[in-house]
């Protein structure tokens, strides 16, 4: 259903049953899935794809060229899974060389004044929290919380089931299943509250705390502790999970945090 004071350009693919408000623009090569509603003056750029059952609301600017001196207009695209929301004046910009695409999961929720820039890729189940700010080719993994305002350094990496503390500064990479505060950002704890709202048992989360024991708290260096780690602990798939992202950090992960 499109009100008559909408522009939805004659080439975008429109499911039948989307909900599109007033003063909506719709420009070319968008595709949208069915359910979704579009809010009253939310603007949609070429090359933009959401899936189904996504509610965007008022303001948001979905799809634009990337502000990225280095683009030179190449194609590229936004795609935004099934059942994401999309708050007040979030924006949204498509991807560039580097990557071809900017890419927001499935179920997250993306609060008012959210900024995710060019070739990022969000998992499923994020929440970013408002005025939430993520620089170019920033990758954010499932279940992570974003906390208001936070500001992520570009290529920083975010682990899975993580939680940050608002206003924080992120110039490292965060490894899984942590919380992160203070400043500069540093490692104080696992998410355990996080992790059990998601069926994570005691014994899981005890075996998640014993790793981080190794790299944050028996004075190791991070490719000492990652040795002992997989040499000591038996193999399992969260075990697997942090080694992957600690030998794989490209600008190294946050330091840890031990009060006096």
């Amino acid at each position: 259903m499109k009100q008559p004071l909408a522009y939805v350009h004659p080439d975008a693919k429109i499911a039948d049953n989307v909900v599109i408000e007033p003063f909506v623009s719709i420009d070319h090569d968008v595709e949208i899935g069915e359910g979704t509603r579009i809010g009253s003056s939310v603007t949609i750029m070429p090359g933009t794809r959401i899936g189904k059952n996504c509610r965007i609301f008022p303001g948001a600017v979905i799809g634009a060229v990337p502000q990225d001196l280095k683009f030179r207009g190449e194609y590229s695209t936004c795609e935004i899974g099934n059942n994401t929301t999309i708050r007040e004046y979030v924006t949204i910009n498509r991807g560039t060389a580097a990557k071809g695409k900017t890419i927001v999961g499935s179920n997250c929720l993306l609060m008012a004044y959210v900024h995710i820039a060019h070739d990022c890729k969000i998992g499923n189940h994020v929440i970013l929290v408002n005025s939430t700010q993520l620089a170019g080719e920033v990758i954010v993994d499932d279940w992570a919380i974003l906390s208001g305002l936070v500001a992520v350094h570009q290529f920083c990496h975010i682990g899975s089931h993580v939680m940050i503390s608002g206003g924080s500064l992120v110039g490292k990479d965060v490894p899984p299943f942590i919380k992160a505060a203070r400043a500069p950002l540093s490692y104080v704890g696992i998410n355990s509250i996080g992790l059990r709202r998601r069926n994570f048992k005691n014994d899981k989360i005890r075996e998640i705390q014993d790793i981080y024991r190794y790299i944050y708290q028996k004075g190791l260096n991070t490719a000492q502790a990652a040795e002992i780690i997989e040499a000591e602990m038996p193999a399992t798939p969260e075990r697997d999970e942090i080694l992957l992202f600690v030998k794989d950090s490209k600008r190294g992960i946050i330091r840890g945090y031990f009060p006096d």
